[in-house]
């Protein structure tokens, strides 16, 4: 997740405003700034096809924008839809079949879809699974700690393992360098570096506000906020466990945003390199031809905020996940 920072860069330049974040595509990445998305795919010629589509400025640079946890669920729902729309543009780009714009039904059944199997996988399985150990063992429910605990490493290992399942899949895979190549892209642009593959392969794969540091934070949340609640009974405590998602959502979100804020901090610092170890999952080395796609995505959104420069820039968030 990307937030805007002023801070000195890396190489003695001048700082620059941390306002930008994306995710990887089918053999491409999405960018995204403060007043526009561009997403950048390479055709099965060689070239690279860039579409860029204006972002909602009513959720990034209105009022919504400004108010904690709120513009977490805001942004974060926004970001899941965009980026739905983005893969499924990507996909039709990348077999041949360029699209005018990457929106329609299809993308909003995916959205659905998504969610539905996300929930069901990594909120409601882990909870039943939870209270099942529970009763095999006798688990004194006084204790709610214990067995929510039971249930966040539960969801953490469902998390681990599906990533890492698939991730062994030869499209993933690719799709893991793109990430790579949106985070190398990122971190060069954060640290004033010049935007050529030879310069940004330099920088680290590893991104302090990356999706899949927030999907952690969501696991370390959900185990103390579902701890208040105790343990009700099976069909109340799943159903907890969903209306609770957008709570947990924009707690982690406020998490993620403060912790990239103040990575000078040598505690955040240390209190992040979970989130740090856990994106070796899912980035992968990219090429050069890679880092050009990445490159040519984030330029066209940088050439969107120099058209924009009058406009003050807001605070953004990049979507979680990729």
């Amino acid at each position: 997740m990307t937030m805007q920072q002023n801070t000195s860069s890396a190489n003695g330049q001048s700082p620059r405003p941390f306002s930008y974040g994306g995710q990887a595509v089918i053999e491409g990445v999405m960018m995204r700034g403060a007043y526009s998305a561009a997403i950048a795919v390479r055709n099965p010629e060689g070239e690279i096809v860039v579409h860029e589509q204006p972002l909602n400025a009513a959720l990034y640079r209105g009022r919504i924008s400004k108010i904690p946890f709120l513009r977490g669920l805001t942004m974060l729902w926004d970001a899941l839809g965009l980026g739905t729309r983005a893969l499924i543009y990507s996909a039709d780009v990348a077999v041949g079949e360029e699209s005018a714009t990457f929106s329609g039904p299809l993308g909003i059944g995916t959205v659905v879809f998504s969610l539905a199997f996300g929930i069901g996988l990594f909120f409601l399985l882990p909870a039943a699974a939870a209270s099942g150990i529970e009763s095999l063992l006798n688990v004194d429910r006084s204790n709610t700690l214990v067995t929510n605990f039971i249930e966040g490493a539960i969801r953490l290992a469902l998390i681990i393992a599906y990533i890492w399942v698939i991730g062994r899949i030869g499209e993933i895979r690719r799709l893991f360098a793109y990430h790579g190549a949106e985070h190398k892209t990122i971190n060069a642009y954060e640290a004033g570096a010049p935007l050529t593959p030879e310069h940004v392969r330099r920088y680290p794969l590893e991104h302090p506000r990356c999706g899949t540091a927030f999907l952690l934070t969501v696991v370390v949340v959900s185990v103390f906020m579902f701890s208040f609640l105790g343990r009700p009974p099976l069909l109340l405590l799943l159903a907890s466990r969903v209306l609770l998602i957008p709570v947990i959502a924009g707690v982690a979100y406020e998490i993620i945003r403060f912790t990239a804020k103040h990575m000078d901090n040598p505690l955040v610092r240390a209190i992040v390199v979970p989130n740090l170890a856990l994106q070796h999952l899912t980035t992968n080395e990219p090429d050069d031809q890679m880092l050009e796609v990445a490159i040519c995505a984030l330029q066209r959104v940088l050439a969107s905020e120099t058209a924009n420069a009058p406009l003050a820039t807001p605070e953004l968030v990049e979507a979680p996940g990729r």
